[in-house]
């Protein structure tokens, strides 16, 4: 069975306390700490030894989507704190600028796919060569993005066959023509399909879909949905 949880960003922007108080409500269990922003990551690095995670069997730390090539070093040291807990560590890899500084994370940093707006990352040839650079890092594949570049997904199943035994986590949502993390439709869910059987079934699964407190158990459910998972109610808190 996927473990399945939130971002805590798409919850509650810049406001992560508020997102776990959001998921103790919840049987989720799995969770995303996200800095996307350079100016959030030490904040949430300090913080994150106070939080109570027991809850969460699978948590991951987002990276900033943008690091300044004079911050990555400084970026970087404060990751190592996240990485000391054996969090993986979601990157996108234009934010990456020295490699050799990424390198030690191994198959703990998971370089995620990209949406039209970045210029490497968003199609299979673009994510080769990342991978022959951090041989050993892992994958976060965003099944929205890849929507967003191919609508037909023939992209999205061209990637997870290459990736598959570097697979470590599933992002989801709805991405919509401005590259922002919607809930889902029907037409999201119904291209998903298309490409679900090729993702294992114990992989976490962290839903970046930007909805309010009562719309949480809706959004659970239509994920379990889509992955025909048996166990929605329990994890919808119902």
């Amino acid at each position: 069975m996927k473990r399945i949880g939130f971002s805590t960003g798409a919850l509650a922007l810049n406001d992560f306390c508020l997102a776990l108080r959001m998921l103790r409500q919840t049987q989720c269990d799995a969770v995303e700490l996200s800095a996307l922003r350079q100016a959030e990551l030490e904040p949430l690095i300090e913080a994150a030894d106070s939080f109570d995670l027991r809850q969460f069997a699978s948590i991951s730390f987002h990276a900033p989507s943008k690091i300044d090539t004079a911050f990555e070093r400084r970026a970087v040291e404060l990751l190592d704190r996240a990485a000391a807990k054996q969090w993986t560590i979601v990157v996108h890899p234009d934010a990456i600028t020295d490699y050799s500084l990424w390198e030690h994370y191994g198959e703990l940093l998971a370089i995620e796919n990209m949406d039209k707006r970045k210029p490497i990352g968003r199609y299979l040839s673009e994510l080769i060569p990342l991978f022959e650079r951090l041989p050993d890092a892992s994958f976060c594949f965003d099944i929205g993005h890849a929507r967003q570049i191919d609508p037909s997904m023939a992209e999205a199943g061209s990637i997870l066959r290459e990736f598959q035994t570097r697979l470590k986590l599933l992002h989801i949502s709805e991405v919509n023509t401005e590259s922002k993390h919607d809930p889902l439709t029907l037409s999201a869910v119904l291209a998903f399909k298309k490409v679900t059987h090729l993702i294992p079934d114990n992989l976490s699964v962290i839903i970046e879909s930007r909805v309010t407190e009562d719309q949480i158990p809706d959004e659970i459910e239509a994920v379990l949905d889509l992955f025909q998972t048996s166990e929605r109610k329990l994890l919808a808190g119902d």
